[in-house]
């Protein structure tokens, strides 16, 4: 049974509508009469007044119910609706004077003077009072609607305006523009000021405003990153298009619009890739990833996949993220022929099988243990995976033939002061060597920092303990890191591992570094709460074999240019294989048979400018002047 309340969900039902304007057609006739004979109601005969009345009212309601003019809801009431009720009144005005010819022109049932002006008073008051209903509620609904600022006056702005005005179903309201373009401001735009983002603190105080809107079609990610944090510092909340459509000459639709994350204000403009080159090296190639379930590894996996590989073989000794980069395969990439292979890469009898089976042609190798403080506990298996892994994958390439084998270092390899950091630069130095003696493979290497989003990653870690109510834990107040994207990483990798000419180690520009105490904070101010309020910032102490700040050339290297701004070339200490490979032999005896310590004295032999940092190891460097243990490696 249909309800009779006045307000059914919110909304007048028809009979309130059908009584609104019958009511107001009654005082319409009645001011027509009144205004005809001037106000003076002596001069109005009662009987036909009444009678007048009454046939008005009873042939507007006719002619109501004949246009349908109280279906429609009068909030939401269109230029539609007011024709409708502006086409009952006419034809009811119409049907009056149509009724006057039928009587005696002595004797009119309703005066043409007072029907002519009852049509206009009459649409005035029912077609007036709709738009001011739906006035009101717009009014009402602008005052619970949250107050926004957008920045960008242009036409990507101005088109999230009209689209905000527009959107019944947001919940924004439109309280100015932020502009850099001087010209516009002071102006209005829509009617909508625009303002000067060096004064605008006065105007988010007054209007209570709680987020800008970045509606910019041609601007930096630097710039972008400039005016978010500049909100977010205010306690603002940022929203954005995704930055693969910032560029689209698109109509502005809010719900592509979504808030600013940290990993958007790490974002650099995206990189140029030669794909030419790729193409031609990978396309109708065998290509072997290592570490294919993991963070670059994956990555890697998706942008090769997209070069048309002949076979892409997928080794991890991870089952479980290995099948999932399966299914991503399947779904996306079920043209391309892989294979998903489980296995270790110290394991020599497995990783024979794969080489002999497929002879890959370009091989990148990702696997390997990165946890600093892990690999500080555990050096032995950090020289199994990242040294000896290397060396057995490696040794197959040259036994194999490969064309190419890409390593992917880390520039903790660089100055170490932990045991993983130092293992990569042992692995580096025996790629390194390879090239000298195996002229048929080449071998390169590249090397860069923390990815963002990474397993295992700060950022991660920061979510997680933010969802918990913090406190979000940092081991020192100075600690900075270089950040990079995975894709924008293995973009990279693979322009460098196309135009290595083999012996190359390969640097990213990594931009500038972050204080990580900087990054949590902004972390906080994006989640809408104060920092060392809301959330505490705990200090835990340097973690073992952890530095200040990271490296990605020690002392004795420099760089040469490539043809790729974002990469360089370091100049490194040439290795002799024989050496070398004695040298790792020993290790690697030692890392099956010996003690943590004695694989650690044997690590910082052979990279003499490995130096402990908050480590047990420190003991090491004490113990013995470092020229005393130094192994000559180089050529």
């Amino acid at each position: 049974m249909k309800s009779f309340a006045i307000f059914n969900i919110g909304y007048m039902p028809r009979w309130f509508i059908i009584f609104m304007d019958t009511l107001l057609s009654f005082f319409s006739i009645i001011l027509s009469y009144l205004l005809r004979f001037n106000f003076e109601t002596q001069r109005i005969d009662k009987k036909f007044f009444t009678g007048g009345i009454i046939i008005t009212l009873s042939v507007y309601i006719i002619f109501f119910f004949i246009f349908q003019s109280f279906k429609e809801i009068i909030r939401h009431t269109t230029f539609r609706g007011v024709l409708k009720i502006c086409l009952a009144i006419l034809s009811a005005n119409f049907f009056l004077i149509i009724m006057n010819l039928f009587f005696d022109k002595k004797i009119h049932l309703v005066p043409y003077s007072v029907i002519g002006i009852n049509f206009f008073i009459s649409v005035f008051m029912l077609a007036g009072s709709r738009m001011a209903i739906k006035k009101l509620f717009e009014a009402a609904l602008r005052i619970k609607k949250n107050p926004v600022i957008i920045f960008g006056a242009g036409d990507m702005g101005q088109a999230a305006l009209k689209t905000i005005t527009t959107d019944k179903f947001n919940n924004w309201r439109v309280m100015g523009f932020v502009d850099d373009d001087t010209s516009k401001l002071n102006k209005n735009i829509g009617g909508v000021p625009v303002y000067d983002m060096k004064k605008i603190q006065g105007i988010l105080k007054r209007n209570a405003v709680e987020r800008i809107i970045i509606a910019v079609n041609n601007i930096s990610f630097k710039r972008r990153n400039e005016v978010a944090e500049f909100f977010i510092e205010k306690g603002l909340k940022v929203s954005i298009l995704p930055h693969n459509q910032q560029w689209l000459d698109d109509p502005f639709k809010v719900r592509r619009l979504r808030d600013i994350k940290i990993e958007d204000l790490l974002l650099r403009q995206p990189i140029q890739i030669n794909n030419a080159s790729i193409i031609n090296t990978l396309k109708n190639k065998c290509i072997l990833i290592t570490g294919a379930a993991g963070s670059i590894g994956g990555e890697i996996v998706k942008q090769v996949a997209a070069f048309e590989p002949k076979t892409l073989l997928l080794c991890d000794i991870a089952e479980s993220p290995l099948h999932e980069i399966g299914l991503y395969m399947q779904e996306n990439f079920s043209n391309i022929n892989y294979k998903l292979l489980i296995g270790s890469v110290t394991d020599l009898h497995s990783m024979e099988k794969i080489f002999s089976a497929y002879t890959p042609d370009v091989i990148f190798h990702a696997a390997a243990y990165k946890h600093v403080p892990l690999m500080e506990d555990h050096p032995r298996e950090a020289i199994l995976n990242n040294v000896y892994g290397t060396k057995i994958i490696a040794d197959m390439a040259v036994k194999y033939n490969a064309d190419r084998f890409v390593m992917i270092s880390t520039d903790k390899a660089v100055n170490p002061t932990n045991i993983m950091g130092a293992s990569k630069r042992i692995a580096e130095m025996y790629i390194q060597s390879l090239h000298n003696r195996f002229k048929k493979t080449l071998f390169i290497t590249t090397r860069f920092g923390n990815v963002l989003n990474s397993n295992g990653s700060v950022i991660p870690r920061f979510k997680a303990q933010l969802e918990n109510g913090g406190p979000i834990t940092i081991t020192h107040p100075d600690i900075t890191r270089f950040f990079m994207t995975i894709p924008e990483a293995c973009q990279l990798v693979l322009e460098a591992g196309v135009m290595g000419k083999g012996n190359e180690i390969f640097i990213f520009d990594m931009g500038e570094s972050v204080r990580i105490k900087d990054l949590a904070e902004k972390m906080i101010l994006l989640a809408g709460l104060k920092p060392h309020e809301d959330i505490k910032i705990q200090l835990t102490g340097l973690r073992p074999g952890e530095k200040l700040y990271e490296e990605v050339l020690n002392d004795l290297e420099t760089t040469t240019e490539t043809y790729h701004a974002k990469i360089k070339i370091a100049k490194v200490r040439p290795v002799e294989y024989k050496i070398i490979n004695d040298v790792l032999n020993n290790l690697l005896f030692c890392a099956k048979t010996g003690s943590d310590w004695d694989c650690v004295k044997q690590m910082k032999a052979i990279v003499p400018e490995f130096i402990s940092n908050n480590s047990k190891f420190e003991k090491l460097d004490k113990q013995k002047d470092k020229k005393e243990n130094q192994v000559t490696l180089e050529v």
